[in-house]
């Protein structure tokens, strides 16, 4: 096993993790990258002379498998954790949010709705076992325990600016999952304590690259797989453009919408399940502001005139000197028509929303805004999601395929991409 050359398509989160595994267990990952930096959706642009994520990222204490490879790589003294808050732009007005104390003085429920909301999201943080919520569909579980105001007032608009025509298309254990994750970011039930590190994300990035090259990886940028090669049951290596690498293992980490134009040569029934995977695109747009918009890290919108969920005023986390910098994403199915509406468009609807929100800020508080869009953001998990899947190993000898929905139930994100890209690789090496 000594030296094996192995493929590895994608450098997100989760390749880089399949290929930071294989080169600690002694083999030779090679790993070929459509963009032109890797990252996936955690890489790095230049924003004016900011080098930041291209979509908001941040660490929550229970990232297990990310605060894991910091400490391997020596880079667990670069974290830091900052306590922040959350608000609620609600009926015309700005409102704090996210603890008890918050949730008993905001304006819009009943004590009732209050309550019921409450004690949802208290048991939400302190279960343990999601399997019972597996076939469940999220609005209705979450409407049972809360009830149709609380749902209406602080749900309805996350799920539908996000997941459009899917909203009802969801799974309960992939909501509570995103519910624990929050909830287990505070260190009391008052206050709540998220993490960046410093440098963002490139820090890590770099210096995994880094490893996975020292210990004899390749990155191969710019080289999109146009096809993985399959002969007589088994794989024989991959094409990028014109050109041929052979190898007899291969993992693929790309979204699963791609894999039947890269594997034509699966089975017919694996081609349709690929096939037929819905996904949520994304739109986010950055602003860097003269000005801050609140103090909150994160803020949810409910509003009638905004088709956002939120916005994330992400230097209330990571300061960067005087500028503000606030992500705004739109989510949407890809093949919804607001998807191919302009970058103009969506900056006009933006400076629109925060001059909303903060009637402090003008025109001239706006120094620089950018669009960066991703087709496949977010896999739309169902009910028993892991079911409709096939396993990662597939029926073809030396070919493994998953994405961000194979660690279902919980929610993408840089711990989760990498905590299961090393368990994949351990799969790879049995």
């Amino acid at each position: 096993m000594s030296g094996e050359r192995v493929a590895v398509i994608g450098a997100g989160p989760m390749g880089l993790g399949v290929a930071y595994q294989l080169v600690q267990q002694g083999c030779v990952p090679v790993i070929f990258e459509a963009d032109d930096r890797v990252g996936g959706m955690t890489a790095i642009f230049d924003f004016g002379g900011i080098n930041i994520e291209r979509y908001y990222h941040f660490h929550c204490i229970s990232d297990t498998s990310f605060l894991e490879v910091l400490n391997e790589l020596g880079l667990g003294d670069k974290m830091e954790w900052i306590e922040t808050s959350m608000g609620y732009y609600y009926q015309g007005k700005l409102q704090p949010w996210g603890n008890p104390m918050a949730l008993l003085q905001f304006s819009g429920l009943d004590m009732i709705a209050k309550f019921r909301y409450g004690l949802h999201a208290f048991l939400s943080t302190r279960r343990t076992d999601w399997k019972s919520l597996d076939r469940l569909e999220a609005t209705s579980w979450i409407k049972r325990w809360v009830g149709e105001q609380a749902y209406n007032v602080l749900w309805s608009k996350l799920f539908e600016y996000k997941f459009y025509e899917y909203t009802t298309e969801l799974s309960a254990a992939w909501i509570w999952s995103r519910i624990r994750r929050i909830g287990r970011s505070r260190y009391n039930i008052f206050r709540e304590k998220l993490g960046y590190l410093q440098g963002g994300s490139a820090t890590l990035l770099n210096t995994m690259q880094a490893f996975i090259e020292r210990a004899g990886g390749e990155f191969h940028v710019n080289s999109p797989v146009t096809q993985v090669v399959i002969a007589g049951g088994e794989v024989t290596g991959v094409y990028t453009s014109e050109v041929f690498h052979p190898f007899d293992k291969v993992v693929s980490t790309i979204p699963l919408p791609y894999i039947p134009s890269i594997i034509p040569d699966l089975p017919a029934n694996l081609l349709q399940t690929f096939s037929s995977v819905k996904n949520i695109a994304v739109v986010c747009v950055i602003v860097k502001l003269k000005k801050r918009v609140s103090r909150n890290f994160w803020l949810n919108v409910n509003d009638p005139l905004m088709d956002i969920p939120g916005l994330v005023e992400y230097t209330n986390l990571r300061p960067f000197g005087n500028d503000h910098i606030v992500y705004v994403p739109f989510y949407m199915p890809g093949e919804h028509p607001k998807y191919q509406d302009t970058d103009q468009q969506f900056i006009n609807k933006v400076k629109s929303y925060i001059k909303t929100i903060n009637p402090v800020l003008r025109d001239e508080d706006f120094s620089q805004m950018h669009v960066n869009r991703y087709r496949y953001a977010q896999p739309v998990c169902g009910p028993a999601y892991l079911d409709t899947l096939p396993s990662a190993r597939l029926p073809i000898n030396g070919l493994w395929v998953a994405d961000t929905s194979y660690y279902y139930p919980e929610d993408r994100g840089i711990s989760e991409g990498i905590g299961f890209g090393r368990k994949l690789a351990k799969i790879i090496l049995e």
